[in-house]
């Protein structure tokens, strides 16, 4: 240990040195370093996505792998794209070229951040996205506080520790993206030891950085964590990962120092009822089953109640639909340490890694309810009522009962949609979480860089919740409280009959679609040349999944 901390040392001290560089380095250079961390990270893309297919056990060729290039390369591509469109406005103008705001009824600000371009409205066409601002911030104090370190005369520089966790495989180098481009800070990663095979791929994808003394790596376990967060160099701290680890750091010897994190939560997935086709039925049971089980069910915004109408005639054919796409996936492997306790206790000994368990709402003690379930088990819950009580008392139950704020899904058929116009977007408006999701996942939220990723605001070190602050959020706003992601009830071609009018097939974050990898593999390309031919090449596999 005595070797791997004078190490640490150094590296740390070679941070210091470096932290006023960049953080007073010219707009020319942060993009230029930008731009050629752009073209590593799609050269090691390949070798990245098929590292983790590999560690997460996944069958060679299957469609699966496609969650690995989607939510590894290609979305720290995604992030630098919009982070390079950012700092390329602020260089021209010297502000960020904001999107469309408006005030809403009940005051707050909304910002339009999602699709920016004709890109965007082709390949992922029908999904957009707001950002509600927290109540009193007014449009202009969006315009004034964005982007607020890139007006500093003199910034100060500063070294933080980001502590990456080990599921989602970008989330690390996302992490260190925001801080250094947000911040203005140079950073100290430290893997998490279930994501270490990738250190080696990190450290050429972000050459740039390591070469010119602005990020280090560590490695080791939590006696290499704590070191690094009691250290006198290490100026502040950002946690990706559990509660636990949030609360054990923030009691011990870096209580003095900014902590920010994400920690996760119990994510409900509420279904209003409606007038479901039998189509209707199974597209939705998938997009279900995705929210699920999408990397196992080891994400942080996995699903983990799903809340059904019990007075509803589709509720048991629904629930039949989302099993039987569990029982037809591709079996995978409980990759992540203590996913088989989890489930246990959760589901009992013996249950498949892949389950659903009734649950009553009222069992204020299920720990279904209060422990994030990071595993396979998805907790159903039946509520009675009108739509208009039932939904009520959905979101009532989602906010006061569950545990955490991070993300929430809704999903509700367009007629209903228009015909309760106010009950849904009081829903939506009354939804405690940092993100939400309708007719989409949260997941989404997270792989779209324009939309901030974090906890609902409020939380404290002492009752940390889902976390402190924000990340990604290539807009650079301050002052937000909520992400809201849309996305189409029915996939192309259906959604041209039932009035949506959008052109998403069967989207590629679907544990179902056949096409993911080479999607994938098709966005990390355009990403790197925004072309009309790289464009439509995504589309054409699009259309095949």
């Amino acid at each position: 240990m005595q070797q791997l901390d004078r190490q640490l040392d150094r590296d740390l001290e070679t941070l210091s040195a470096s932290k006023t560089s960049w953080a007073g380095l010219p707009l020319e250079r942060k993009i230029a370093m930008l731009l050629a961390v752009q073209r590593n990270v799609h050269a090691v893309a390949p070798e990245w996505a098929h590292a983790a297919t590999r560690a997460k056990g996944l069958m060679p060729g299957s469609p699966l792998a496609g969650e690995e290039w989607l939510s590894g390369p290609w979305a720290v591509l995604y992030s630098l794209t919009r982070y390079l469109r950012t700092l390329g406005a602020i260089q021209r103008t010297g502000k960020v070229e904001l999107p469309a705001m408006r005030v809403r009824s009940d005051g707050r600000t909304v910002l339009d951040v999602f699709p920016h371009d004709a890109y965007d409205r082709m390949l992922l066409s029908g999904v957009r996205a707001q950002v509600w601002m927290r109540p009193s911030i007014m449009p202009e104090d969006v315009r004034g506080n964005a982007a607020s370190f890139y007006r500093r005369t003199a910034p100060i520089g500063k070294v933080a520790l980001i502590l990456g966790a080990g599921n989602i495989s970008s989330i690390a180098p996302l992490d260190v993206l925001y801080k250094m481009v947000c911040d203005g800070a140079v950073c100290m990663l430290k893997m998490n030891p279930v994501n270490d095979y990738l250190t080696p791929i990190f450290e050429r994808a972000l050459a740039p950085f390591v070469e010119a003394g602005f990020l280090r790596f560590a490695r080791g376990g939590a006696d290499a964590g704590a070191y690094l967060c009691g250290h006198s160099l290490v100026d502040e701290i950002h946690i990706t990962g559990s509660e636990g680890t949030h609360n054990a750091i923030a009691f011990g010897a870096a209580l003095h120092k900014p902590i920010t994190s994400e920690l996760g939560n119990v994510s409900p997935t509420i279904v209003v009822p409606g007038p479901w086709t039998d189509r209707d039925l199974q597209f939705q049971a998938e997009n279900i089953a995705t929210q699920k089980a999408h990397n196992a069910g080891f994400n942080c915004v996995a699903s983990q109640v799903l809340v059904l109408p019990q007075e509803w005639e589709h509720t048991p054919e629904l629930l039949m639909r989302v099993a039987q796409v569990f029982a037809k996936m591709e079996q995978r492997p409980e990759y992540y340490p203590g996913a088989t306790q989890r489930r246990t206790s959760l589901a009992g000994a013996g249950t498949p890694a892949r389950t659903i368990v009734h649950v009553d709402p009222g069992d204020v003690d299920n720990p279904a309810f209060s422990t994030e379930a990071f595993c396979g088990v998805l907790a159903c819950v039946e509520m009675p009522g009108s739509i208009e009580q039932y939904t009520r008392d959905a979101i009532r139950f989602s906010n006061d009962r569950l545990h955490g704020t991070l993300g929430a899904n809704l999903i509700v058929h367009p007629q209903t949609m228009r015909r309760y116009t106010e009950l849904i977007d009081d829903a939506i408006a009354t939804l405690r979480y940092g993100c939400i999701a309708v007719n989409a996942w949260t997941g989404v939220g997270f792989f779209l860089a324009e939309t901030p990723w974090g906890a609902y605001p409020g939380h404290t070190l002492e009752a940390a919740g889902s976390g402190i602050g924000v990340v990604h959020n290539s807009y650079l706003l301050e002052q937000t409280e909520k992400s809201i992601v849309y996305a189409p009830f029915t996939p192309f071609p259906r959604s041209i009959f039932s009035g949506e009018f959008t052109l998403l097939p069967r989207p590629p974050w679907f544990v179902t679609n056949a096409m993911a990898a080479q999607v994938g593999r098709a966005l990390c390309d355009f990403e790197i040349a925004r072309t009309p031919g790289s464009a439509l090449k995504v589309a054409s596999l699009a259309l095949r999944g």
